[in-house]
């Protein structure tokens, strides 16, 4: 019998304040979660009385596929820009991990190291600007 293969570990980075566009991206990735194809992870997946930035650091360093959820706040987070998005590209260009900008609202990401990235959607127009989003 074929072994089935593990599925995708995807850690999501994002600003608080982008909160329920997030919470519409996991609603969009749960039939590919409920087929066992991907496993997504988050912030808000941490337990009380964890020590949040080594589980944070632990599970960004495990994921194959890490999406930035960019926004105004997100740029604007010390946190999100100079940690989490600084190692989602070393990892990137280490080849250890997939990162894939996602623009959530208007901000100016062209002038961020993510503008050597493709991103999504695909014509870098921001989710929030389109008429419908989950076509976007």
């Amino acid at each position: 019998m074929p072994k089935t293969p593990e599925p995708v570990t995807l850690f999501l980075s994002y600003a608080h304040e982008d909160e329920e566009l997030l919470n519409r991206l996991v609603v969009h990735l749960s039939g590919l979660k409920r087929q066992g194809v991907i496993k997504t992870w988050y912030d808000r997946q941490i337990f009380a009385g964890k020590e949040w930035a080594k589980v944070l650091d632990t599970r960004l360093e495990q994921a194959s596929v890490i999406l930035l959820l960019v926004s105004p706040d997100f740029l604007a987070s010390d946190y999100c820009y100079e940690i989490e998005v600084k190692r989602a590209l070393e990892r990137h260009d280490a080849k250890e991990a997939i990162v894939m900008p996602i623009v959530l609202r208007p901000c100016d990401w062209s002038h961020t190291p993510l503008a050597r990235l493709q991103v999504l959607p695909q014509d870098g127009r921001p989710i929030t600007k389109w008429e419908n989003r989950d076509t976007a």
